[in-house]
C-alpha cells in the first residue's frame, strides 16, 4: 500500500492485514504523519474483502509504540495549540477504529506507553511478549489521557489499577498486565509472532459475518443498558442465521469437513 510516510507499513497476506509502526530508531513513537497513515490503512483494510483480521505491531524488538513524538507534535500544532490538536486527531483515529468491523490484534513487544497503550487499547485482543512494558506517563509530562482513553483502561483493568498506572507513571511488566487484564496472554519473545499468526489464522478461517456481528454486539453490550441498540443487535443476529455461511457451516458439520466461509 502506498502511504504518505514510510514510517507506517501495510501488508496483506493469508487473510491478515498487517499495520506496522515503522519508526524503530525512535522506538516507534507516533508522529502526526503516522497517525494520518493509520487512518488511511484502517479505511483500506475495512474495504478489502481479502482482509479478515488486522494485526498491529511495531518494527524491531524494542517497542510496540513508545508514545507520541512530542517534538514533532509541538512543531506542527503551535498555531492551534497541542491540546486542541491532540483531541481532534484522537477523535479522527477513534472514528477510523470504530468504522473497522474486523477484529484487531495488538502484537506487543517492548515498550507500550502513553499513546502507544492508547493504540493497543483499540485492539480487540492484546498478545504480549514477556519483555513488554506498559505505562501511562502523563503525570511525568504534565498532560492527561483523554477521557475516552481512560474509560477504555478502566473497562479493562478497573478504576483502582487505572489510578495506580496514572498516578505513579510506573512501567508495568507483562505479567502485571496479564494479572490486571490489560492483555489476553503473555508468551516468550521468540514465540510471539507464531502465537499471533496462529490466532489470526483461526479468526480468518471463521465465518466473517459472525465475527463482524459479534464484534458489533460486544461493543453495544459495553454501553450502559439504556444506550444499547437492541434492534441493531437483533438485525445482526438475523443476518447471521439467514446467511449462506450458516448454511455452509451446517453442511460442513454434517459432512465432517472444514467449512469454507465467504462472508455472505
Amino acid at each position: 500500500m502506498q502511504l504518505s510516510t514510510d514510517k507506517m507499513r501495510a501488508e496483506v497476506a493469508d487473510g491478515i492485514g498487517w499495520m506496522i509502526f515503522n519508526n524503530p530508531e525512535r522506538r516507534n513513537a507516533i508522529s502526526v504523519d503516522m497517525r494520518t497513515a493509520m487512518i488511511e490503512i484502517l479505511a483500506a483494510f475495512q474495504q478489502d474483502p481479502a482482509v479478515r483480521v488486522v494485526v498491529m505491531t511495531g518494527a524491531g524488538d524494542k517497542a510496540f509504540v513508545s508514545g507520541m513524538d512530542l517534538s514533532q507534535f509541538e512543531q506542527r500544532h503551535q498555531s492551534r495549540g497541542p491540546a486542541e490538536a491532540s483531541v481532534q486527531m484522537g477523535s479522527a483515529l477513534d472514528g477510523a477504529f470504530a468504522s473497522l468491523e474486523k477484529p484487531v490484534i495488538a502484537m506487543i513487544r517492548g515498550y507500550c506507553l502513553g499513546g502507544g497503550l492508547g493504540i493497543a487499547l483499540r485492539a480487540d485482543l492484546r498478545i504480549a511478549a514477556d519483555n513488554a512494558k506498559f505505562g501511562i506517563p502523563t503525570a511525568r509530562l504534565g498532560n492527561v489521557y483523554r477521557a475516552e482513553m481512560l474509560a477504555q483502561v478502566i473497562n479493562l483493568i478497573g478504576p483502582s489499577n487505572t489510578a495506580e498506572m496514572v498516578f505513579t507513571a510506573d512501567h508495568f511488566g507483562a505479567e502485571d498486565a496479564l494479572r490486571m487484564g490489560l492483555v489476553n496472554r503473555v508468551v516468550t519473545g521468540d514465540a510471539l509472532e507464531e502465537a499471533v499468526r496462529g490466532i489470526a489464522k483461526r479468526i480468518a478461517e471463521n465465518a466473517p459475518l459472525t465475527i463482524r456481528a459479534s464484534k458489533a454486539i460486544i461493543r453495544e453490550l459495553m454501553k450502559p443498558p439504556g444506550e444499547r441498540n437492541l434492534s441493531h443487535m437483533r438485525e445482526l443476529e438475523r443476518m447471521c442465521f439467514d446467511s449462506a455461511d450458516f448454511a455452509e457451516g451446517r453442511l460442513a458439520f454434517k459432512e465432517k469437513r472444514k467449512p469454507v466461509f465467504v462472508g455472505r
